[in-house]
Order: structure tokens, then sequence, then C-alpha cells
């Protein structure tokens, strides 16, 4: 209180800044990286505190960030935006389950979805996502959505927490098996990143802390795909769209 703003850090300003918005009683906050200045401890009580506020004003908040965790713990609607053009308006879950396209799916989600060059192949009424390097099944139920897609180039989707060891995979889902080498650990404590190579694919799965691989070892990893993810890149080969 006796600084002057010259006198503060940057994150100081910020919330000094944010203050001076609030006794405004504005009818709608505009939000610029409010956090950005912040370190890691400050950012994430800071950004519990504006979810608190906001709740508390009843007031619109339209906050601008980088920052896909800031937006889906803030957030009620998210607008992500690419290069200046909308790409999707939804929910926070919504983008998370139902991604419009490829740029959408990549953003959203911490570590990234996993991305794999792909064609659906037919064997008997089945359809399966062949890599080339591995072939996993499309669950019935989903099928019909991708059988104008039959011989042609997609994009196959999966994010890492749905990419599990055997023995910690979900029940009652629809797993595929696919084997693969294990590149890289990194234990996070509560869960185990595991970076993983399988022929020219690298992907990463986000796996139980109570698993037991080592690196350089060949191991097998279940795909639960009730989850997956299929992108046409016939239209816009640099952003495919969804297809569901």
């Amino acid at each position: 209180m006796k600084r002057k703003p010259r006198e503060l850090s940057g994150g100081q300003r910020q919330r000094v800044a944010v203050g001076r918005a609030i006794v405004r009683e504005p009818k709608v906050f505009l939000f610029d990286e409010p956090l950005s200045n912040l370190d890691a401890k400050l950012r994430v009580q800071t950004r519990a505190e504006i979810s608190k506020l906001h709740q508390r004003l009843q007031t619109t908040f339209i906050y601008v960030t980088h920052d896909q965790t800031e937006a889906m713990t803030m957030a009620t609607r998210i607008a992500v935006m690419n290069k200046g053009v909308l790409q999707q308006l939804d929910t926070p879950q919504q983008l998370y389950d139902r991604p419009n396209n490829l740029f959408v799916a990549g953003f959203i989600g911490s570590p990234a979805m996993n991305f794999f060059p792909a064609h659906i192949r037919k064997d008997g009424a089945a359809l399966y996502v062949d890599t080339n390097e591995f072939a996993v099944k499309i669950p019935e139920n989903r099928a019909e959505v991708y059988q104008h897609l039959v011989g042609k180039e997609v994009i196959f989707g999966l994010r890492p927490e749905d990419i599990h060891t055997p023995e910690y995979a979900p029940p009652g889902i629809h797993a595929a098996p696919v084997e693969a080498k294990v590149d890289v650990t990194e234990l996070m404590g509560n869960e185990i990143f595991l970076y993983l190579v399988s022929g020219k694919n690298n992907f990463t799965a986000r796996v139980d802390p109570r698993t037991r691989v080592t690196i350089g070892s060949q191991t097998q990893m279940v795909f639960n795909m009730d989850n997956l993810h299929i992108f046409d890149p016939s239209q816009d080969r640099d952003n495919p769209t969804a297809v569901r």
C-alpha cells in the first residue's frame, strides 16, 4: 500500500490492475494474460481467486490466454483461435471430448493427443485403423461412421490417458493391443508418462504409477478404442477435420 506501481514487481502490478478493475464495477472484464508474470505457485492461487471473483461478481469475464490449463479450469466456454480464425467455440469438456479439427485436438490436453498417419481398412465386417506399423480394430458401435473412409488416408488420434499397460487397463473398454518400445519414462508421482516407439510412430502414454517398465524394453500397450478420434485430411491437409 505504501509503494507506487513502478516500485512493484510485474506480478504485483498485475494483481493491482485486477483490483483497480474490480472497484470500478464494470459490466464486462477483459483479462489479457493476467497471470503471465506470476510464478507457478502464485499462478495456481491467483487462478482460483479469479474463479471465485467470477462466481461472486456474476459478471462476464473475457479471458485471453495461451495456457490451455487456465482455459480448461476457469472457463465456462472457450473460443479456440488459430491465426485469427475461430476454430471452435464450446464448453471445456466438449472441446476435450469432441474437437472439431486437428488443431483443437492438439491444443487441448496435456500431454497433447497422439496422432498417427493411417488409413481405414475393411476386413470382413470389421473396420481397422492401419498405420502400417500396427492395426487396431474400430469398435462396432463406431464403425458405421467411418465406412465412407475405407481405403482413404486419415489421421488417427488418441489421448495419452487412453493408452494403458495391460495390468492397469480399465475394465469394460474396447481394448486393442499394440507392441511398442519404451523410449523414455517420466515419473510424476501420481502417474507415469511413457514415451513409446512403434516402428516410425512415436507416442505418449499416461499410465498408472504402479507400472513397472524399463527404458529400452518391449512392452504391450492397450489402446482404449472407445475414445478414438479420426481426422479427414481430404479437405484441409494442414488442419484435418474430425469425422464423427
